[in-house]
């Protein structure tokens, strides 16, 4: 790749001070590396600290033809923030303004650097909570950049539900604004919901407007273990199907509770095991619980354990919450690689059995977690990072989880992105209308330079 313009470096450097860097350090500190990629480092790293500076950074980029590549907390997981071309990263981390909280409306504006645990802490005395959660400590711009959801989408859905409005600078540094506040509007094009999940490649999410919801009067949690996958996911389903609204519906099989047994002196029964959580008033979280041990005892569940109290259920939830870590312990050394599939309810069960009689001839150790109140899955395949025949193993079964979910009308991604990763995956999966993402793409950054190579390759320099 060709070296920086030094008018550029320059025109940023005066802009920005000593938040314009090109030094070693902080460069691998944006380089995307995780999982099974390698460090794709930018060839500096601009921290913005307002709209305005965006702005800035962005058309002298456009000038020079410079590619950008936006950066938040840096959680993802399918390379979204490595730098392929080089170029800018541009870091909104910054930028973690809340600009307003409306209760009445229930909603808020907050730049799209800030957190979502530190925004439910801004909250935290207006009765109100943002729900969405993927487990890491993202920023609110960088959920809505890859359409994001977690563990509580099954009652509040995830970015897609929760963003109303967006400002976001465009490949050429215009500022636009997706919509406005109010709840539903038929005016023009659905912008809103062309960036969110872009991942970056049409523009950079500068504030979001997101809904909120009431912090729920009471929680409970419930812990039922299985004989095989097929009670939890049939318990789930026949949960939905009654109407029981299901806050969370978490499972991990036998080998990840054996890894939390064994990483935290757990006394968890080493079997596949549902996690379910229920909001409500105290009466309805109660008979809610009792409802699904009914169900769950009809589907071969054993002991329902059951808390409302705070500590007891954050007790009962810790195997979920640390399952990632656990496994990692299971070899150490390892380099995690973590799947993600998401098909219909319905055809769960068939998925994650046949799924797991693919595990049983992997040359590694492999863990099923997931979502599965909605259908999504993750399996965490633990390679050893200097074997080339593990990672041709683990892309073969990825390869081939994919096809299968494809295969039962689902999908390559639930909620990790496409990134660099699945993009071949993506085509399997939409064909066609993958042209038309590109001639958008096109239309709104016609020199390519906005996170080149994510979602889609590019093509003799154009997208």
């Amino acid at each position: 790749m060709n070296e920086l313009p030094n008018s550029l470096c320059a025109e940023v450097e005066t802009l920005l001070g000593g938040r314009f860097s090109r030094a070693n350090a902080v460069r691998d500190q944006h380089a995307g590396a995780g999982m099974h990629f390698p460090a794709l480092p930018p060839q500096a790293v601009a921290t913005v600290e307002s709209l305005e500076e965006i702005v800035a950074v962005v058309r002298a980029c456009a000038a020079h033809n410079v590619a950008i590549v936006p950066y938040g907390a840096g959680t993802s997981l399918e390379c979204h923030v490595g730098a392929p071309r080089g170029g800018v990263s541009v870091d909104i981390s910054s930028m973690k303004r809340v600009l307003r909280v409306s209760p009445e409306d229930q909603d808020c504006t907050v730049e799209a650097g800030l957190t979502r645990v530190a925004l439910n802490e801004h909250l935290r005395h207006t009765g109100l909570f943002f729900p969405v959660d993927p487990g890491a400590d993202a920023t609110i711009g960088g959920m809505a950049s890859t359409r994001a959801s977690g563990t509580t989408t099954l009652r509040y859905g995830g970015m897609r539900e929760n963003v109303l409005a967006l400002t976001v600078v465009t490949a050429d540094g215009r500022v636009i604004r997706t919509a406005r506040r109010a709840r539903k509007s038929a005016a023009g094009y659905d912008l809103t919901h062309l960036f969110v999940g872009s991942e970056g490649t049409l523009g950079i999410i500068a504030d979001v407007t997101l809904k909120l919801h009431p912090t729920p009067e009471a929680a409970s949690a419930a812990v039922c273990a299985f004989a095989s996958s097929h009670g939890a996911t049939s318990t789930v389903i026949e949960a939905v199907q009654a109407g029981l609204p299901l806050a969370r519906a978490e499972y991990l099989d036998v080998e990840a509770m054996r890894a939390v047994n064994r990483a935290f002196a757990g006394t968890y029964v080493e079997s596949d095991t549902l996690f379910l959580e229920f909001h409500g008033s105290p009466d309805e979280v109660t008979s809610h619980a009792e409802r699904a041990r009914e169900i769950a005892r009809g589907n071969g569940g054993g002991d329902f354990r059951f808390a409302v109290e705070s500590e007891a259920r954050s007790e009962l939830w810790k195997a979920r919450h640390n399952a990632g870590l656990a496994a990692i312990g299971l070899r150490p050394g390892a380099r995690p690689w973590s799947t993600d599939v998401c098909v219909p309810i319905s055809q769960l069960p068939i998925c994650i059995d046949e799924t797991k009689a693919d595990i049983a001839t992997l040359p590694f150790p492999a863990v099923v977690l997931g979502h599965i109140g909605d259908g999504n899955f993750h399996v965490v395949l633990l390679l050893d990072p200097a074997s080339a025949e593990e990672r041709e193993a683990a892309q073969r079964f990825n390869d081939s989880l994919v096809a299968r979910a494809i295969a039962l009308d689902g999908t390559c991604t639930g909620e990790h992105g496409i990134g660099l990763g699945k993009r071949q995956s993506l085509r399997q999966e939409l064909g066609g209308a993958v042209d038309l993402m590109i001639d958008i793409k096109q239309a709104l950054d016609p020199r390519g330079i906005m996170n080149p190579e994510k979602i889609f390759p590019s093509r003799a320099g154009h997208y």
